[in-house]
C-alpha cells in the first residue's frame, strides 16, 4: 500500500512564496485563493489525497510553516488484517 501523508501549515506564517507548490513532486500543494493570513498572504494548502509525506515542501518552506505527517502504516497494516480474519 502507498503511503499516505497529510501536511498542517501554519498559516500565519506562509507568505505565500510558493517555493513548496513547485517543489511538491505529487502536485498536492496550491495557494489558497479564498484565504488570507493576517499578513495579507493567501497561505499553501493541501489539495488531493496525492500526499506522500516526503517532507520536500517542509525542507524548502523559509518560513518553516509547514509540518509533515504520515500515516502510520503498522497501524493500517494490522487493522486490514483483523477484517480480514473477521
Amino acid at each position: 500500500m502507498p503511503v499516505k501523508g497529510w501536511i498542517e501549515v501554519d498559516e500565519v506564517y506562509c507568505k505565500a512564496c510558493e517555493l513548496c507548490v513547485n517543489a511538491c513532486p505529487a502536485e498536492v500543494l496550491e495557494i489558497s485563493k479564498d484565504r488570507l493570513n493576517p499578513t495579507g498572504y493567501h497561505p499553501v494548502q493541501l489539495v488531493g489525497n496525492g500526499c506522500t509525506s516526503c517532507m520536500i515542501c517542509a525542507i524548502i518552506c523559509p518560513e518553516a510553516a509547514i509540518t509533515v505527517f504520515r500515516e502510520n502504516v503498522l497501524s493500517r497494516e494490522k487493522k486490514a488484517e483483523t477484517e480480514v480474519n473477521h
